[in-house]
């Protein structure tokens, strides 16, 4: 079938136009079409058309413009937004000891919650003219992101209000009564809300969700109203156990034709105060140890009116489409912004950790297992920093990149979880007794976390990247599917014929560009720039128009069936996803001048994208069904091999010497990082030792000088080796004081905390008082 089916487009070409080609070819073709296409549900539908297409665009279609790339705004703080990141949020951090908040208090601080209230924290996204901050979203990403390397309990609470609820959208589709009700009482903290989609039998998959509402008459305070009888039963809802407003996703019924003809109306969105009668919140969860609130939330014959749908009783039915376009907040900001936090946090430390920590006589970041981890570490931050900025940046432009934000949530979250691990590898006992100067062990519990919300990321990954990305990205699909959905045959035909011929054109342009991409490694492609980087943007090109061609010849061969080979579809999602994650760190070297000190991880990161692109098509030849088709695809696309290598060794070794050295590209590096003023702080213990031993990096090099010309012994402690340096003159008094100290906070740093057997008594869970 499929060998017929290209055998037609092919003469689609050759025929031309008229009424000839219409047809002996395209009413074939159609009908074919119509046959293999896939049915769409209503719910499908809306999450295609949600969202704007952008840089993926670009890269789906085989022609990136990386003078647009260039070109768009490097994001940045306003003088407002900086003021707040230096102040209130300095004031904030100050205020949390994060052990004590997750092992003890299992919750924030009274004073905590109320500095954050009265100071706007969960106000970050509501309008000024409504009491809230106003601000962007690369100001709401910087803020959660610093937070988070301080307590990854404060940044889910502060980042929930802000994120995809109540707020945001009331601010997209509230009437002007619920605006001037509801966003002033959330924006000064009288109200906290929460939002209620996920359940019991509906998890990544909402659009199935159980829970449900009956358009009727009732009761509502003492008059007879339309309005909505509800039950729900929902789950795992952040804010829950401490929220007086509920945002709730339903499915609305209207059996009695109460509004219209319509009888199932679909999933809509409401706001209920939870004070009112029948609305029950309360219950907590206790997600991996953490302290933040998140819980349940149900009702039976709970009878809301109708005045409470989000956007009033016109919105009935259109929760589906508020809630796609809603969720680039979670997944294109908040998400991200834990991940990019887990980078900065884990850079800074560990690099400081590699050099204090000393074994064999010499600090562990000169051992290359640890540099090789540490390269990871370091890549991944950058590449993280680079992916949060630009994918902030598209949201500040007033978009929503629906398939970005889906590549960012999945990336940057498997990247986060990539450093903590690789971070307690090297922090070893360090890493893994908890205690207040632990400042891993909280962010490694709270990665799954990340992982499982907003889309699970196996679902991420294998349905949505590529399955919107076909038909949002590329230049025709969705309009052939419309035309073939069309139940006026006629019309249809006609609106297929047009779109055939310049699909045929697009398809014929990608095969013959990638044929020629490949027998002459991309040398002819244009570069925007010179220098270091300008292979990597033909390669890219490269890349870009070989999954143009690669998804034309999926999607023509496997037609419907490409929904369900899911592990094929997702390395699609996965060249595509490497597309992008390149494009953000090429954009973070130009926005950033080029400087000579990034390219060991500019380096890094694209070699390292080069070569997953290429094992993803690899994967992908390896196990396309039709082998005929997979052999000369690969033979068109790498007609020499693939030949991208992951880095090599010495860039490992570059970007460790830079993390294990203070100075502008550390800080750079690590810039959201907060690191406490006392050398007794959370953090501060570590990076005091670390300026430390490196300012007294010199004195210590005589002694080790000193030993090696056989003046003192070797192997010596060194609080012996200090004393004997200075007798014999090779250090003077103030170097053996400086080195003292050094060494004494040192010893501090590299210690763990350590309690008493009756105090674990003390912090025992109760389960029936903190959790039930």
């Amino acid at each position: 079938m499929e060998f017929i089916f290209i055998i037609l487009i092919a003469l689609a070409i050759i025929l031309g136009v008229g009424n000839i080609r219409r047809k002996l070819i395209t009413e074939p073709v159609f009908k074919i079409f119509k046959k293999i296409l896939p049915p769409m549900s209503t719910t499908e539908r809306e999450a295609m058309e949600s969202g704007d297409v952008w840089w993926d665009g670009d890269l789906f279609q085989g022609k990136p413009d990386w003078k647009k790339l260039h070109n768009f705004p490097k994001p940045k703080l306003n003088e407002r937004e900086q003021a707040f990141l230096d102040n209130e949020v300095q004031t904030l951090i100050k205020m949390l000891d994060d052990f004590k908040i997750v092992q003890e208090e299992k919750d924030l601080p009274q004073e905590v919650w109320d500095y954050m209230k009265k100071e706007g924290f969960f106000a970050m996204i509501i309008p000024q003219a409504f009491g809230g901050r106003e601000f962007s979203a690369i100001a709401n990403s910087t803020i959660v992101a610093t937070i988070a390397t301080r307590s990854l309990t404060a940044a889910v609470t502060v980042m929930v209000p802000n994120s995809l609820g109540p707020g945001e959208l009331l601010m997209h589709y509230g009437t002007p009564e619920q605006k001037d009700f509801w966003l002033p009482r959330l924006a000064d903290g009288t109200d906290v809300p929460c939002f209620a989609l996920t359940g019991p039998e509906a998890g990544s998959d909402a659009g199935g969700i159980p829970d449900n509402g009956v358009v009727c008459k009732g009761t509502h305070e003492g008059k007879e109203v339309l309005g909505i009888n509800l039950n729900w039963n929902k789950r795992y809802i952040t804010l829950a156990p401490v929220a007086s407003v509920l945002g709730l996703a339903f499915k609305l019924q209207d059996p009695d034709g109460l509004l219209g003809d319509e009888k199932e109306l679909g999933i809509t969105c409401a706001l209920i105060p939870t004070s009112h009668k029948g609305v029950e919140v309360g219950d907590r969860h206790y997600p991996m140890n953490m302290a933040f609130m998140n819980g349940t939330t149900y009702g039976q014959d709970v009878f809301i009116p109708l005045e409470w749908i989000i956007g009033g009783p016109s919105f009935a039915g259109k929760g589906w489409r508020m809630l796609v376009e809603c969720l680039s907040a979670g997944r294109g900001i908040s998400l991200p912004a834990l991940s990019a936090a887990t980078g900065h946090l884990t850079s800074r430390m560990t690099g400081a950790y590699t050099s204090v920590r000393r074994q064999f006589g010499m600090s562990i970041g000169k051992f290359e297992g640890v540099q090789e981890a540490m390269g990871r570490i370091g890549a991944n931050t950058y590449v993280l920093e680079a992916m949060r900025s630009m994918t902030a940046g598209a949201i500040d432009l007033g978009l929503s990149p629906s398939v970005i934000t889906a590549i960012a949530k999945y990336h940057m979250t498997e990247m986060g979880r990539d450093c903590i691990n690789d971070s307690l590898d090297i922090h070893a006992g360090k890493g893994i007794q908890l205690g207040p100067k632990n400042y891993l062990g909280h962010g490694y519990m709270g990665i799954p976390i990340s992982i499982t919300v907003e889309g699970a990321n196996i679902l991420t990954r294998n349905l949505m990247i590529f399955g919107q990305g076909a038909t949002r990205c590329h230049p025709f699909v969705f309009d052939e599917m419309e035309a073939a959905a069309n139940t006026n045959f006629k019309q249809g035909l006609k609106s297929f014929d047009s779109l055939l011929v310049k699909h045929v054109k697009y398809a014929a342009g990608n095969a013959f560009s990638s044929l020629f991409q490949g027998l002459t490694d991309a040398k002819f492609n244009d570069s925007p720039v010179s220098g270091e980087t300008s292979s990597y943007y033909k390669q890219l090109t490269r890349m870009s128009r070989a999954l143009a061609f690669t998804s034309d010849i999926s999607m023509l061969i496997l037609g419907g069936d490409l929904k369900r080979k899911e592990m094929i579809s997702a390395r699609l999602g996965d060249v595509l996803s490497q597309l992008y994650i390149a494009s953000t760190v090429l954009k973070r070297f130009e926005d950033d001048g080029h400087q000579a000190s990034d390219l060991p991880y500019v380096h890094y990161a694209l070699q390292r994208c080069l070569f997953l692109t290429g094992e993803a098509f690899s994967g992908f030849f390896e196990n396309f069904p039709n082998r005929v088709v997979a052999n000369l695809l690969k033979v068109m696309i790498f007609p020499f091999g693939i030949n991208y290598k992951m880095p090599k060794d010495d860039l490992s070794i570059a970007m460790c010497d830079s993390m294990t050295t203070p100075g502008v590209m550390r800080d750079r590096l690590t810039h959201l990082c907060y690191v406490g003023e006392s050398e007794d702080d959370l953090t501060g213990h570590m990076e005091h030792a670390f300026i430390a031993m490196s300012e007294a990096d010199d004195i210590f090099r005589k002694i080790t000088k000193a030993q090696k010309a056989g003046e003192m012994k070797r192997k010596l402690p060194l609080k012996d080796a200090i004393s004997i340096a200075k007798e014999k003159g090779i250090i003077t008094e103030d170097e053996a004081t400086q080195l003292k100290h050094a060494e004494k906070l040192r010893w501090e740093a590299i210690n763990v905390d350590s309690f008493a057997p009756d105090v674990f008594k003390s912090m025992a869970l109760n389960f029936d008082k903190d959790v039930a």
